[in-house]
C-alpha cells in the first residue's frame, strides 16, 4: 500500500516516514503542503493519506475537503495529525470525512493502531 505523508515541516515528514517503516510500510511518498498533495494524489494511486492539520497555503482540513469532493479520491482513507486535541477540531475533521485522528506526539504503536482501524488488518 502506498502512503502519502503531508506536512509542511520536513522533520515531521521524516518522523512519520520512519514510524511507518518501523511498522512495515515502505511505499511512502511525501508532500510539503496540501496543494502538492492533491497534485500527487491525482497523478498516482495511494492507499492512505496521513496529513498534518496546520499547513499553509492549504490546511489539512482543506485538503481533506478537496479529497472528499473529488469522486476519484473520495474513498481514500485519511488520517489527520495535529498538535491540538480541541473538540471543535475533531468535530470539524469528522464532519469533513476524516477516517481517524492522531494527536502529536505519537509513537509507532499508536500509528499502527490508527492505520489498522482505518484500513483493517495488518
Amino acid at each position: 500500500m502506498k502512503i502519502l505523508v503531508v506536512d509542511d515541516y520536513a522533520t515531521m515528514r521524516r518522523i512519520v516516514r520512519n514510524l511507518l517503516t518501523q511498522i512495515g510500510y515502505t511505499d511512502i511518498d511525501e508532500a510539503g503542503d496540501g496543494v502538492a498533495a492533491l497534485a500527487k494524489l491525482r497523478e498516482s494511486k495511494f492507499g492512505l493519506v496521513i496529513s498534518d492539520w496546520n499547513m499553509e497555503p492549504m490546511t489539512g482540513l482543506q485538503l481533506l475537503k478537496e479529497i472528499r469532493a473529488d469522486a476519484k479520491l473520495a474513498p481514500l482513507p485519511f488520517i489527520m495529525v495535529t498538535a491540538e486535541s480541541k473538540t471543535e477540531n475533531v468535530i470539524a475533521a469528522k464532519q469533513a470525512g476524516v477516517n481517524n485522528y492522531i494527536v502529536k506526539p505519537f509513537n509507532a504503536e499508536t500509528l499502527k493502531q490508527k492505520i489498522q482501524a482505518v484500513i483493517g488488518g495488518a
